[in-house]
């Protein structure tokens, strides 16, 4: 009976071990990179005489999550400015450049899969969140204007990936964000319309956890 007693027990930890890989209390630190990709129809302003279209970059981030129960953690995702050039298109095919830089903050609640035997050790994850990003330093080329705004923006976030461990408290991250991010504009102080940028953002990392 007492062999009996501590095998389940043995199994019993094992099989909590596996299910919560990441216990509560954890810390991790996520460095690397991001692509945005704005999505391809970012809009129409001055009630639709310009067609807008947002170019991707590719700059540094860095995230840390604190996990407040087995596998559920909270995220917050930063990053150096990201810069992107801006074509302004007319009907008759006359461009004019503009650009600006955005800082894209991200909250999220993240739960981390474990326990499903998967090649390479696999561990799979899915978040949830706000995104608020602030645009600054907006420039307009153009013989007629002169000033370029962008507003502040609040959307919703998903974020997908898989972490590849190199060893209990490392490893490689791969993982794709959604992000909701749409900005009112305004050119020499007139409002003129929406863009939409609304990207998708994907990026590798190296993952440490403490």
């Amino acid at each position: 009976m007492k062999l009996q007693s501590l095998v389940l027990a043995a199994a019993t930890a094992l099989t909590v071990t596996t299910a919560f890989a990441v216990p509560a209390g954890t810390w991790s630190v996520a460095a690397g990179a991001h692509y945005v990709d704005p999505k391809s129809d970012n809009g129409t302003l001055a009630n639709g005489a310009l067609a807008v279209d947002v170019d991707g970059d590719v700059r540094p981030t860095i995230s840390g999550e604190y996990f407040i129960a087995n596998n559920v953690g909270i995220e917050l995702l930063a990053a150096i400015p990201f810069h992107h050039d801006i074509t302004l298109t007319d009907a008759d095919g006359v461009s004019t450049d503009a650009k600006t830089q955005h800082l894209p903050p991200t909250l999220s609640v993240q739960y981390h899969f474990d326990g499903y035997n998967m090649p390479m050790n696999v561990k799979p994850f899915v978040g949830v969140g706000v995104n608020y990003t602030t645009f600054f330093k907006e420039r307009i080329y153009s013989d007629v204007f002169e000033k370029l705004e962008l507003d502040d923006s609040f959307g919703v976030a998903g974020h997908i990936g898989v972490d590849i461990p190199f060893n209990a408290t490392e490893s490689f991250r791969i993982d794709a964000r959604y992000m909701d991010i749409k900005t009112d504009a305004k050119v020499d102080g007139n409002d003129v319309g929406e863009v939409d940028i609304s990207p998708w953002v994907y990026g590798v990392a190296f993952v440490k956890r403490f």
